[in-house]
């Protein structure tokens, strides 16, 4: 099954990023890919953190579900939206949701992102539980590939990468694939990106299918890129460093068995 990182760098408007995304996804489609991953705030990188609040969709209605609805059934693949901000029973937060669309256009998964980012550095200042509420449950879905092969997958997103409990929990679920849709800053994606994300596959013996924002962008703030695949062994089958792009790589059953196989490191877990 072939699979396909979107590297976006999203700006402030919706509609703006609708356009930018638009051809990203149509030259995945065009390269075979069944499965599409958007970044982390794909629809929107706003001038301010409050400004996702004004953006905020009740869950089930509103225009960045509708066109990723409408994506997905329009060009009959698997589309995961990133995120976008759904609100919650708090009214000055939302919850970073990742969804799930199924190429008849339904909502298979909603994953809210349990880890909420910190950071304090020099003029670095972030913290998303201003403005986010966080999750609490690992979300998984099975998806099934154009050849009838069944992929179980696990959800998260972005800062959750740096919790090996949340990737251990869909191992143990049976997951075969992992997605981290991000917008991973460019001070901590320089220090700590592909270490993380390729321990995460290792570990856990799994591909993991990571779509950054990855540039300049329009609020001022540079986000690292380098989206990535990564198989079971830790070997980074596809990357892209900055820029819009889409990154492909082949999904391998057999692969994966093998793996698993030669060292079950996953039956050997006692803690």
């Amino acid at each position: 099954m072939k699979v396909a990182a979107l590297q976006m760098v999203s700006g402030i408007a919706p509609e703006a990023n609708f356009a930018q995304a638009r051809p990203l996804v149509e030259q995945a489609v065009r390269a075979g890919a069944e499965l599409l991953v958007l970044p982390e705030y794909f629809a929107a990188m706003g001038l301010r953190d409050t400004d996702k609040l004004a953006l905020a969709e009740a869950p089930g209605a509103g225009p960045i579900q509708r066109w990723l609805a409408q994506t997905a059934r329009e060009y009959g693949v698997w589309l995961v939206g990133g995120t976008l901000a759904l609100r919650c029973s708090e009214p000055a937060r939302v919850r970073n949701s990742s969804l799930v669309f199924d190429p008849q256009g339904r909502q298979v998964a909603r994953y809210d992102k349990i880890h909420l980012f910190v950071l304090d550095r020099a003029a670095e200042q972030f913290d998303e539980a201003r403005t986010i509420a966080r999750g609490s449950e690992p979300v998984q879905f099975v998806l099934t590939a154009r050849d009838a092969s069944r992929w179980r997958v696990g959800l998260s997103v972005c800062y959750d990468l740096r919790f090996p409990e949340l990737y251990r929990a869909h191992a143990a679920a049976g997951c075969d694939l992992l997605l981290v849709p991000s917008a991973f800053t460019w001070t901590t994606g320089r220090a700590h990106w592909e270490l993380l994300l390729r321990a995460r596959a290792i570990e856990n013996q799994a591909y993991v299918l990571a779509a950054a924002q990855g540039g300049q962008h329009e609020n001022g703030r540079r986000t690292w890129g380098q989206s990535m695949v990564a198989d079971p062994w830790g070997e980074v089958l596809a990357q892209q460093a900055e820029g819009p792009a889409v990154v492909i790589a082949e999904l391998d059953a057999a692969r994966l068995a093998q793996v698993r196989g030669q060292l079950p490191a996953l039956r050997h877990r006692v803690l």
